[in-house]
């Protein structure tokens, strides 16, 4: 019961956090603002978050994660762990470039407080990325796209890695808005990597 009343507390501080973030910004949004908006202590709230950028961090990255459900119900529709490598790619530049996005806005708008807060978000996002990938790379094993003796659990955390760098990161070799460079740097690299019999 402790539980369910601490993540509804938790969710009902990142609902406050969203709307705070959506029409303040991040340096406008208040730890006391958003506790007293979702009628908690500040006590209560900081046991949750220790400091405003865990608060926001966590905000920023629910942002992306709420797409996710949807995001499985494309990759569901592609067939091949190629395909859906490259389609990962590029939802993952639509869930930070939409220029619409409230993410796109308060990176542009305020990136120093951006990057500190998603950088304390992103703490949990490659467990969590690893886990939406999970599935992939089983069924890529099933289907003898990569080697069967691949282990997975390690293998998803390593591509969600993969992911979160090339759809945050730029580089001077690699345009990721690019499918046909995202292929090719995924043929080259990472496929006859996950092909190889893993090493013990």
């Amino acid at each position: 019961m402790v539980r369910t009343e601490t993540l509804a507390t938790r969710e009902r501080l990142l609902d406050v956090a969203d709307e705070m973030l959506a029409d303040k910004g991040i340096r406008a949004t208040t730890m006391s603002a958003a506790a007293e908006r979702a009628g908690v202590s500040r006590a209560w709230l900081y046991r949750l978050f220790p400091d405003k950028n865990a608060l926001v961090g966590a905000a920023l990255v629910r942002m992306v994660e709420t797409t996710w459900e949807r995001n499985h119900a494309e990759l569901e529709a592609i067939d091949g762990f190629e395909d859906r490598l490259v389609a990962g790619v590029q939802i993952g530049r639509r869930a930070y470039d939409d220029p619409g996005a409230t993410l796109m806005r308060l990176r542009t708008a305020e990136p120093e407080e951006f990057a500190a807060a998603i950088g304390v978000g992103v703490a949990g996002l490659v467990p969590d990325l690893a886990a939406f990938w999970h599935r992939y790379l089983q069924a890529a094993v099933g289907d003898g796209e990569i080697h069967a003796d691949t282990d997975v659990d390690e293998a998803s955390e390593w591509v969600a890695r993969v992911l979160i760098s090339l759809g945050s990161v730029p580089g001077n070799r690699l345009d990721a808005d690019d499918p046909a460079s995202v292929r090719r740097h995924f043929r080259r690299y990472v496929l006859p990597a996950l092909r190889l019999a893993p090493e013990h």
